[in-house]
């Protein structure tokens, strides 16, 4: 049995959800969001609340049962706060600006690197060491967070590069005389 499964995912007012043609659409005040829905998985929508059960007692959709209620959780908290990342950059002449939809990154590069925005999601620079990245889709802000601090990644000696606000990085000693 699954713990996270076995909660249905609350839907706060002002969010409704509907199930049509295989597909999960969950619509609130920032926007739309559809899932798809996996086949050893039955969701119901009913009484302010999604549920998500295995439809068969195998090994398989049991496996997917908790996932597949985390996925519909994020989508739920998506569509009503948004999911933010914060990147901070390190390192003597490293800074990040937002024009429009791009970002310029100066890395430490012969040239500057150019990160066109995708669609749905914002970011801004408070500074210029601080990149602020928010939209609806979880995954598609982890993964613009992602391709952006694989421009620089922090290194081990001094620490220099991008790292994710909060993110430890482990520091090594350097050469001895």
């Amino acid at each position: 049995m699954s713990r996270i499964g076995k909660k249905p995912v609350a839907m706060p007012a002002g969010v409704t959800a509907t199930i049509d043609g295989g597909q999960l659409s969950v619509k609130g005040p920032k926007g739309t969001l559809t899932m798809p829905l996996a086949d050893l998985i039955s969701y119901e929508v009913q009484d302010g609340a999604i549920s998500v059960q295995p439809a068969n007692d195998t090994k398989q959709a049991r496996s997917f049962w908790g996932m597949q209620r985390t996925m519909v959780q994020n989508l739920i908290t998506g569509v009503t706060e948004g999911f933010t990342k914060t990147l901070e950059i390190t390192g003597v002449g490293y800074r990040a600006n937002a024009q429009g939809k791009n970002l310029k990154l100066q890395l430490g590069y012969s040239h500057d690197v150019d990160y066109p925005v995708p669609e749905g999601i914002t970011i801004a620079t408070p500074d210029q060491t601080t990149i602020n990245i928010s939209g609806i889709d979880k995954q598609k802000v982890g993964q613009v967070a992602a391709e952006i601090r694989r421009w620089r990644k922090p290194e081990p000696y001094k620490g220099k590069g991008i790292k994710y606000r909060g993110e430890y990085i482990f520091r090594k000693e350097g050469k001895k005389k």
